[in-house]
């Protein structure tokens, strides 16, 4: 089941944020995350804020229908305006993510976009992205989609092989995905993403590199390739402790992203986070970069997440109850946290230290500069941005991210 929310304060039934938040907001940019927590069904590997029609049969009722999903996050969208009252930035970025949000008609993506344009109005060049199941859309939905203004969409592939989408409880069928590409090509998205997973029990290297070249083949411009990680209390994490599977271990992972690396680079992808590749700097996902640069983004939906001015809050996670709190006027911020300049200092570190662009040293406190002396002496970190005072992973860095992040928050 989906994992718990963080603890906070309590959000203000109308959800206005301390004055310091807007403060300089004009200096930022500003991204929407839309969420849509339904799905047809529940893959084994997940712990999203999602729910099947079956997990929501009894527990919410009309409320937590999809019928009228998208009146209620047209609602949230308000909401926020009000809440924001005149700032007075046009959203550089959405992004739509679930679940599925291609389980929505491609009329409802298009009206919650249009609440968009409508209340904040769009930037030039603005990145619309959504999630799609393969099985989820056709060459009809995809040109609908395309014509309520999206521009970008990303594809959850994940393996090219049938029994790896066996173990990860994957609907798809192989080729599917790569048949997708081809579909919203045609519909006229100039940037199409291929999601993938390493590591899953039962994949093997020459798995691994059939799916890399299925994705390849495929033709995006973006790829974004991530380990699997088996989170406690879903249905994968208890067949693994059952003996059904086996566990893959770090090795292996590591192995795997060393063929990622190898492959997508001699394909003309280059890294640009560490589980992601683009072909040039306009097919990076701008509205992620929003997120691992610390710019403010709204999430609506329930159990999105929002950060604005060091402000970052959550809401609830049901969507009964995020309905029910929306229709009688409330937030349905379930709570939320001021971040202190410490904290903020840390983040930076924990995120922009997994940017090609890495991270500044003098954001390091003084143990932090030592351990960036030694990462850089271990070849962790690339000498020549050093030396220009930004720690830049190397590929053996990239491999033990998390360490070295560790290493230089202390």
């Amino acid at each position: 089941m989906p994992s718990a929310l963080p603890d906070g304060e309590p959000m203000p039934d109308d959800g206005a944020l301390p004055g310091h938040a807007l403060a300089a907001a004009a200096g930022r940019p500003l991204g929407f995350y839309l969420h849509v927590p339904y799905c047809a069904t529940r893959c084994g590997y997940c712990d999203f804020n999602t729910y099947t029609a079956s997990e929501l049969r009894g527990s919410g009722g009309a409320l937590a229908s999809r019928d009228n999903y998208a009146d209620t996050v047209v609602e949230e969208i308000r909401l926020a305006r009000k809440v924001l009252g005149d700032d007075p930035r046009p959203v550089e970025t959405v992004f739509v993510g679930g679940g599925t949000p291609t389980l929505l008609p491609a009329a409802d993506l298009g009206r919650m976009l249009a609440a968009i344009r409508e209340e904040f109005g769009l930037a030039a060049g603005a990145e619309i992205t959504t999630e799609a199941n393969p099985d989820s859309v056709d060459p009809r939905y995809l040109s609908e989609l395309r014509a309520a203004g999206y521009n970008r969409v990303s594809f959850g592939m994940q393996s090219a092989r049938q029994h790896v989408l066996k173990i990860l409880d994957r609907t798809h069928t192989p080729g599917r995905p790569e048949a997708c590409v081809g579909e919203a090509r045609a519909a006229g998205f100039e940037h199409v993403n291929l999601d993938l997973i390493y590591g899953t029990p039962g994949e093997s290297d020459d798995d691994w590199r059939a799916s890399l070249d299925a994705a390849l083949g495929a033709g995006p411009d973006h790829i974004s390739a991530y380990a699997l990680i088996v989170e406690e209390g879903t249905q994968l994490a208890r067949r693994i402790r059952r003996g059904e599977v086996p566990m893959t271990d770090d090795d292996v992972h590591a192995d795997r992203y060393l063929i990622a690396e190898e492959r997508l680079t001699a394909a003309g992808f280059s890294w640009y986070e560490v589980s992601n590749w683009a072909t040039t700097e306009a097919a990076r996902c701008r509205h992620n970069e929003l997120y691992w640069t610390g710019a403010d983004w709204w999430g609506a939906g329930p159990g999105a997440h929002s950060h604005v001015g060091g402000v970052r809050w959550w809401n609830v996670k049901h969507p009964g109850a995020y309905a029910q709190a929306l229709g009688e006027g409330r937030s349905p911020g379930a709570g939320r946290e001021i971040l202190a300049d410490e904290d903020r200092r840390v983040e930076r570190i924990l995120l922009e230290l997994r940017l090609a662009d890495g991270c500044p040293l003098d954001l390091l406190a003084p143990a932090g500069a030592r351990a960036a002396e030694r990462a850089r002496a271990d070849g962790l970190l690339q000498a020549g941005p050093y030396e220009e005072g930004r720690a830049v992973l190397t590929l053996r860095g990239r491999l033990l991210a998390d360490a070295v992040v560790r290493d230089l928050v202390d």
